[in-house]
C-alpha cells in the first residue's frame, strides 16, 4: 500500500527500521496493561515479528507504522486487521510519550477511512479493555459505538465497539 497522510502523520507499511521502536514500544508496561499481550524477549523478536508480518499481502491493509511528518519519529503503530473470525479491527499503540496528543485518533480516523473509502469493508470493531477509557475514547471519535461485551484474547473484561460503512 501507498503511504497514507494524514495533517502530521505518515502511515506506512512495517519495514525493518521500525524493529527497535516496537522493541521499546512493546517494552513499557504501561502501553500493554490493557493489551494482554507480553514484551518481545529480544529485538530479534521484533524482527521476526515485521519480517514474517504477511497481512498486507494476503489481505491488501494491516497495522501501519506512525511516523510524525515533522521529524521523521516513529510515534508507534494504527491500522486494520483482518481477525480469524473474519471481521476486521481497528488497532492502535503509541510510545507513551505522545499519549494525549491525539495522533491516536488521527491514525485511527486515517485507518477508519481507508477500511471503508479503499478497501471495501462493510464494518470495522475496536476491542479494548472495559478499563481504558482512553481506548475507548479513540474508537468512539472515529464514529465507532459500543457493540457488545465479549471476553478478547488476553483481555477478559472486554468491550467491542463497531462503526458500520456510512
Amino acid at each position: 500500500m501507498d503511504p497514507v497522510r494524514t495533517s502530521r502523520l505518515l502511515l506506512r507499511e512495517f519495514d525493518l527500521t521500525d524493529a527497535p521502536s516496537f522493541f521499546e514500544l512493546n517494552a513499557d508496561p504501561e502501553v500493554l496493561r490493557w493489551t494482554g499481550d507480553v514484551a518481545f524477549p529480544d529485538l530479534a523478536a521484533s524482527e521476526a515479528l515485521i519480517r514474517g508480518y504477511d497481512t498486507y499481502r494476503v489481505h491488501g491493509f494491516g497495522r501501519w507504522t506512525v511516523v510524525r511528518l515533522s521529524d521523521g519519529e516513529i510515534l508507534g503503530w494504527c491500522g486494520l486487521k483482518r481477525q480469524p473470525e473474519g471481521f476486521v479491527d481497528l488497532g492502535y499503540r503509541l510510545h507513551q510519550r505522545h499519549w494525549g496528543q491525539g495522533y491516536a485518533t488521527e491514525a485511527a480516523m486515517a485507518s477508519v477511512e481507508l477500511g471503508f473509502q479503499r478497501f471495501e469493508l462493510d464494518a470495522i470493531i475496536g476491542r479494548a479493555a472495559r478499563g481504558n477509557a482512553a481506548s475507548i475514547r479513540v474508537m468512539e471519535k472515529v464514529g465507532m459505538h459500543f457493540w457488545k461485551f465479549e471476553a478478547c484474547e488476553g483481555i477478559e473484561d472486554s468491550v467491542l465497539y463497531r462503526v458500520v460503512h456510512p
